[in-house]
This record gives structure tokens, C-alpha cells and sequence, in this order.
């Protein structure tokens, strides 16, 4: 059963390429589906994308619907939105949980972003250059060491001392 309802859904989905006034054709699609799981739409969904994704566990729902010539991206949104799930995009892989999960995740991270500075959790990290000036390479660390951090050289023993 499971294996007629995959192959009905690729078999109902129907891409064409509609080209959009001042921007790059834009994929569109048609899809008519009766009963299929919500895995199943969004793998075939994100395949026309040219995207990759991750399901979190314990995600059931099935889905009925017919679209007509939706642009992929919208059609994912409303999809994922009708069983309230969501997504994150993370370098071309989508993370595809609930809508509570994943402020749940935002929340979290905010959280541990919060609670960095405030910790004081300052770090030094020393490095003894071998092959390379400490006072040399100390103006390009700068650059890429965050505003509140610090990079200093010890000439004596051609040490780079790096505060993060």
C-alpha cells in the first residue's frame, strides 16, 4: 500500500518551468494527492528544489490536496504549515519538525547566546610560532578576533597570546 501511494505521488506531480516578468524562471508545480504522508510530498518537494532533508522522529500526518502551478518554495511552507510543522535551513538541508519544536530550538540558542558574554567565560589560547613572526601575523588576527577580544605578541619567546 505504501509502495502505491509513492508511486502515485510521483506520478501525480507535474513540474513546469514558468519564467516570471524581470527574474530568473522560477519552478512551478501542479500536484493532486489523496491521502499521502507528509514525508513522502516534502522528499519529492525538496528534490525539486535541489535541497536535502532531515525529518525529526515521530512525524505523522497525511495530507490531501491539489495545487496548481505553485512556486516549490510555497508549496513546502503551506504543506509543512498543514500539519503544523516547520522548518530550518541549514547549507541546503532542511530540518523539518514541529512548529513548537522548533522554537523550542530557537529559543535554546538564544538562551546560550544570552548566557556567553554574561558568563564572563573569557579564553586565552597561547601559540608559539615556529616558522612565522608573532609580530607579523598579530595585525591579521586582529582582524578576525571578535571586538571584545585582544591579540598581544611576547617577542621574547615569539608568542601569540589571543584573548576570545
Amino acid at each position: 500500500m505504501k509502495l502505491e501511494r509513492a508511486i502515485a505521488l510521483l506520478l501525480l506531480v507535474a513540474v513546469a518551468v514558468v519564467p516570471c516578468a524581470g527574474e530568473e524562471a522560477e519552478a512551478r508545480l501542479s500536484m493532486d494527492v489523496k491521502g499521502a504522508p507528509i514525508q513522502s510530498i516534502v522528499r519529492v518537494l525538496v528534490e525539486l528544489g535541489g535541497r536535502q532533508v532531515v525529518f525529526d522522529p515521530g512525524l505523522d500526518c497525511a495530507l490531501t490536496l491539489k495545487l496548481h502551478e505553485v512556486p516549490w518554495l510555497k508549496t513546502l511552507d503551506t504543506v509543512l504549515r498543514a500539519c503544523d510543522l516547520g522548518y530550518e535551513e541549514t547549507g541546503g538541508v532542511l530540518w523539518v519538525a514541529t512548529a513548537s519544536r522548533l522554537r523550542e530550538e530557537a529559543e535554546s540558542r538564544r538562551r546560550l547566546r544570552e548566557a556567553r558574554p554574561a558568563g564572563g567565560g573569557e579564553s586565552l589560547a597561547l601559540y608559539r610560532l615556529t616558522w612565522a613572526r608573532a609580530e607579523e601575523m598579530a595585525p591579521l588576527l586582529k582582524r578576525l578576533v571578535a571586538p571584545e577580544g585582544d591579540v598581544t605578541v611576547e617577542p621574547r619567546t615569539n608568542t601569540l597570546i589571543i584573548r576570545y
